[in-house]
């Protein structure tokens, strides 16, 4: 008989320290540190969560806002980033964490970031959101597919999308088609009604378990100065079964949402449904997703010009 690995998913359902880094990794290591107590393999926290959401660009964001947004992200790897890690070896724990990256060359572009941890404390990589949605635009740039990827872990194969790109299908299937097992489904926190639907509808394409997971925002989480900007987030996360039915949550306020699970739930649903295997027809659908990382400066240099020169020779 085969024995099939357990293991144990938790959503971390919490509220960052907005617009303060530092106070929101060390909530976060102290988050990580309390789920590894509840012996879970994986812990997911919500988009962009370190260190916050930019609920103000659905309002009369001021500059000021826009400013400290920038100045207060997340650069990878970096001080934050290595605290978090050690946070993650300590507690024995994978972590998938959003964060609002900066962009470490330009430090002039925020991207929505989805950081894979593993459970030494490396990282293991890194999926920049492809297309912020709306007026996020203005806070975020767009990623590109080199990050379209799926990490085999011991126990299974994981991967993350952010928020809508699950509405977009593709980035969706490019994963599915990679063999993902557990997917980190990661939310700025509004309503269930908003984005349970289409966790639930991943994970019953995909045969994968989907953490479902948001942050939580109210007016009480943020400084005097943004209150009048800040809405109600209620988080209410969950977690998904292969079969596409909530096993765990929703859940309410700050809390820890941990559901056992087994690579058997996982197998059982592929048979009757691999979207990239037996299910597919690729005689009629083919994806092509470009990999390669966005270049936005070749840099020529001068020996290769010059070796150019010789190749072509003198000059009739």
């Amino acid at each position: 008989m085969e024995d099939y690995t357990q293991f144990r998913l938790a959503a971390v359902q919490a509220a960052p320290v907005y617009f303060d880094r530092d106070a929101s990794t060390e909530k976060a290591c102290r988050l990580i540190r309390e789920a590894g107590a509840c012996g879970a393999t994986l812990a997911a926290f919500g988009e962009s969560w370190l260190p916050g959401y930019p609920f103000f660009v659905w309002g009369s964001a001021t500059g000021s806002m826009t400013a400290e947004y920038l100045a207060q992200a997340v650069e990878i790897p970096s001080a934050a980033t290595d605290r978090v890690c050690e946070a993650a070896r300590q507690a024995n724990i994978d972590v998938v964490i959003g964060v609002a990256e900066r962009d470490a060359q330009t430090r002039g572009t925020v991207y929505c970031t989805l950081l894979f941890i593993g459970n030494d404390g490396t990282i293991l990589g890194r999926h920049r959101k492809l297309k912020p949605t709306n007026r996020e635009r203005t806070a975020w740039g767009e990623g590109d597919g080199s990050s379209l990827t799926v990490y085999d872990r011991p126990y299974a194969k994981i991967s993350g999308l952010n928020c809508w790109e699950h509405n977009m299908v593709l980035p969706g299937y490019a994963l599915m088609s990679q063999g993902t097992q557990i997917h980190i489904a990661a939310w700025p926190g509004m309503s269930a009604s908003r984005h349970t639907y289409l966790s639930r509808a991943f994970a019953s394409q995909a045969g994968a378990y989907v953490i479902d997971v948001g942050g939580l925002l109210s007016p009480e989480h943020v400084p005097q100065a943004y209150k009048r900007l800040a809405e109600s987030y209620p988080g209410e996360s969950c977690i998904v079964d292969p079969r596409g039915e909530v096993i765990a949550g929703p859940a309410e306020g700050e809390s820890i949402i941990t559901a056992d699970c087994s690579m058997k739930q996982i197998y059982s649903a592929k048979t009757l449904c691999d979207v990239a295997g037996h299910y597919s027809r690729p005689d009629v659908f083919q994806l092509s997703v470009n990999k390669v990382p966005h270049c936005r400066v070749v840099e020529i240099q001068e020996q290769e010009c010059e070796t150019a020169e010789s190749e072509a020779g003198p000059e009739e």
